[in-house]
């Protein structure tokens, strides 16, 4: 039995450790004079469309006979991005120039020209790799033919690839491709694919040959540095209001509670008496359906430490110029923080006096990677019936699993263990009463539901314009590099969550209202209920996506997304609220 773990793990952890096997050139970013490049093509798709993407081969476009189909092999967030990169054939060496050459011949006839026809009427890309540089190219386009009226277009192909390649000293900088001599596509057509390739020296350095593919202009836009500047003045805004609002308002508090026993019954006569004081025995009761609850903060705190460890390495190690290093990065990291995940979940189960802590654990694990696997296993398997590239392998699917079952699983064990091993139980400032008190009749604006829908307004105002970019980003083929800015955003988004939910939850408790757990929790998480309707109106107004496929893939991932930011803004405001709450009743006489 420990020889066959030992098996199964041993490709994971080479998998992880060596994620790529390629040539010497590749791996080094250094080629000798005439030293083989290899053009690798990795998917074909409709623009419109970012993840619907197929294999490059699945149009019938012809190959270089005689040369087989060399697969690259891919680490674990490659496979996960959907890439498979094959070996064109179009054979380049460094610096040596190409007139041009014939890659390939093919006839159009019935069983292809349907498709690439319909492929060019939907405007069909295709990426290629080459040193680990991305380059794009268009299968053809609708054009007017020679003497043919205005009104009719008809679908061409390019032919012809012209490649133009920057260098300096013996590493590649800078690649550029032209499609060329389109042919119009007819029956019976015989077509001729042909490349060259021209070498041009440059004094560009390594370090920066990916700036070009990073758009400064739209990232770094005034707007941007305004909109930064606006949260940042929010912050400042509701800081300065919880602190000279609400310490003022609990010091009068206080200074009513201290009054002696006959003021305090001509107060309570008076009706004056101030209310979050009178549930000081039921404000630290156990809440509701407790071992989901612990399971959500639990992963709330894995997610708030994973969400800065994340974006501080991002930011460090420059993880955009590398395929596939951002999920791999986060899978790893997630596993990783299972730890943070058992140790909360099981402390605040352990202090609310649960006893079947072996549940709340297995919740915990299976409550978030559950929801995003039931998701992507529904996602993979529209993938499969459009026979797209987007879908995730097996073998893929199976490493994550693997990594749950024997990193992820264990550490959220033994952080359960410590967790629960370490905490006291009841361990509050007020005791709880063993029967808790009626909650009395409120106004409107102070019921959970109401505090809960408005405590995500300010926080979603908060991170809107970061939203914009970020969704722009992954739906619009543009690559999101200004990870300084979404550090200070999630600082931003932490402070006002917190300031709003402690705003909310003194109203709450000031209602006699003991409920504040989950209001918190709610509260800051209803954030995420903002983010999916500006998803719904991003995907019908800012994108043009079509097709069933598609729009499972934009909404599957959003809701991911979205639950992964109820738990994150749930989990910040209850940490806001939980210090805030523990330390107004510290101060105050309890029998």
């Amino acid at each position: 039995a420990g020889r066959m773990k030992l098996t199964a793990v041993l490709p994971l952890l080479l998998g992880l450790v060596l994620p790529q096997s390629c040539s010497a050139g590749e791996s080094t970013h250094k080629y000798a004079q005439g030293e083989e490049v290899t053009i690798w093509v990795n998917k074909i798709g409709p623009f419109h469309n970012p993840q619907e993407t197929y294999q490059y081969d699945s149009l019938g476009l012809c190959r270089e006979s005689g040369r087989p189909a060399r697969h690259k092999s891919q680490g674990l967030g490659g496979m996960l991005s959907g890439d498979d990169l094959v070996d064109s054939g179009m054979q380049i060496y460094f610096r040596t120039d190409v007139e041009s050459r014939t890659f390939c011949e093919m006839q159009l006839d019935g069983d292809n020209i349907g498709k690439i026809t319909s492929s060019v009427e939907q405007h069909f890309w295709y990426q290629m790799y080459i040193d680990d540089l991305p380059v794009w190219g268009m299968i053809g386009e609708l054009m007017q033919p020679d003497g043919g009226s205005e009104e009719g277009e008809q679908a061409f192909i390019y032919t012809h690839k012209a490649f133009s390649i920057s260098w300096n000293h013996k590493r590649i900088i800078e690649i550029n491709l032209t499609s060329e001599k389109p042919v119009a596509l007819t029956s019976g057509q015989k077509l001729k694919f042909t490349y060259s390739v021209k070498w041009t020296n440059t004094q560009k350095k390594f370090s920066n040959r990916f700036d070009r593919y990073l758009d400064s202009g739209f990232f770094e836009h005034k707007i941007h540095w305004f909109s930064v500047f606006n949260s940042v003045m929010m912050v400042v805004f509701l800081c300065g209001l919880v602190s000279l609002v609400l310490m003022r308002v609990l010091r009068n508090d206080y200074s009513r509670y201290s009054l002696d026993e006959e003021d305090m019954d001509m107060e309570r006569l008076s009706g004056e008496e101030v209310g979050w004081k009178q549930i000081h025995q039921d404000v630290f009761s156990q809440p509701k359906f407790l071992e989901l609850y612990a399971s959500l903060i639990g992963t709330g705190y894995q997610l708030f430490v994973l969400t800065f460890w994340g974006i501080l390495i991002s930011v460090i190690g420059s993880l955009h110029t590398m395929r596939g290093s951002i999920p791999s990065m986060l899978l790893i990291c997630y596993a990783l923080t299972c730890f943070i995940s058992g140790y909360t979940g099981g402390s605040f189960y352990k202090r609310y006096g649960g006893k079947f802590w072996k549940n709340q654990m297995v919740l915990s694990g299976v409550l978030f990677p559950g929801m995003a696997l039931t998701i992507v296993v529904m996602l993979n398997m529209a993938a499969i019936l459009y026979e797209s590239q987007a879908a995730i392998s097996l073998n893929a699917l199976l490493c994550v699993i693997a990594i749950w079952l024997f990193i992820a699983f264990p550490l959220l064990f033994f952080g359960t263990l410590f967790g629960k091993n370490m905490t006291e139980e009841l361990d509050f400032p007020c005791r709880p009463a063993r029967y808790r008190r009626p909650i009395p009749t409120k106004q409107w604006f102070t019921h959970p539901i109401t505090l809960a829908v408005a405590g995500g307004v300010l926080p979603f105002g908060s991170i809107f314009i970061e939203m914009y970019y970020a969704f722009t980003s992954f739906w619009n083929y543009k690559f999101y590099y200004v990870y300084g800015f979404l550090f200070l955003v999630y600082c931003i988004l932490i402070v006002v969550t917190m300031c709003v939910t402690i705003v909310c939850i003194y109203f709450l408790l000031n209602s006699e209202d003991y409920r504040w757990q989950w209001t918190a929790f709610i509260a800051g998480g209803s954030t995420s209920g903002y983010v999916f309707l500006y998803a719904v109106y991003f995907f019908f107004n800012k994108t043009h996506m079509y097709g069933l496929m598609q729009t499972a893939f934009y909404f599957g991932y959003t809701s991911i997304f979205c639950f992964y930011l109820f738990l994150l803004t749930g989990t910040i405001a209850y940490i806001g609220t939980s210090i805030f709450v523990h330390r107004i009743y510290y101060y105050i006489k309890s029998d």
